[in-house]
């Protein structure tokens, strides 16, 4: 297996685990109003902003990350791509899930 195959392995399978953690970290009046798509969208749209971020700031190591602008960005980003409405309020949840399983399994 090349190394591209095995990264892109460890990429689906960080991704697997990301959603689980987020699944799990939603409060459980959230857990049904995402789908599996949804959680998988939403991180590769939080991606986004993050390296937009970085872009913006090359070479700084300390970015605060705002989590009700990362929210609305991707609430923006799902009414664009028609992946749905979501309420940015909402979304916090999950990007607040995702940034804490970055800090928990980086």
């Amino acid at each position: 297996m090349s190394t591209f195959e095995e990264d892109l392995l460890n990429d689906a399978e960080d991704d697997r685990q990301t959603v689980e953690f987020i699944k799990n970290y939603l409060p459980q009046e959230l857990k049904d109003k995402f789908t599996e798509e949804d959680f998988y969208y939403f991180i590769d749209v939080i991606g986004e902003y993050y390296v937009d971020l970085l872009d913006k700031h090359p070479g700084d190591e300390d970015i605060d990350i705002d989590v009700e602008e990362v929210a609305k960005f991707v609430a923006k980003q799902a009414k664009k791509d028609k992946m749905g409405d979501f309420d940015p309020e909402d979304l916090r949840w999950v990007v607040d899930g995702e940034l804490e399983y970055g800090e928990t399994h980086n």
